[in-house]
């Protein structure tokens, strides 16, 4: 099962945008951004 979320994370690593270079301030991101930072907290946990 980790080796699915470690595949998960190199996949996110190259297709999502990370917010943390953009300089994203959390209380001014829309719903979608916040979601993709939770799916992405999500399967980088699970893959550590």
């Amino acid at each position: 099962m980790k080796t699915i979320y470690k595949l998960l994370a190199k996949l996110n690593k190259k297709m999502l945008p990370s917010y943390s270079k953009n300089g994203l301030e959390l209380n001014k991101a829309s719903k979608m951004q916040l979601l993709i930072i939770g799916y992405r907290y999500f399967i980088t946990k699970n893959s550590l």
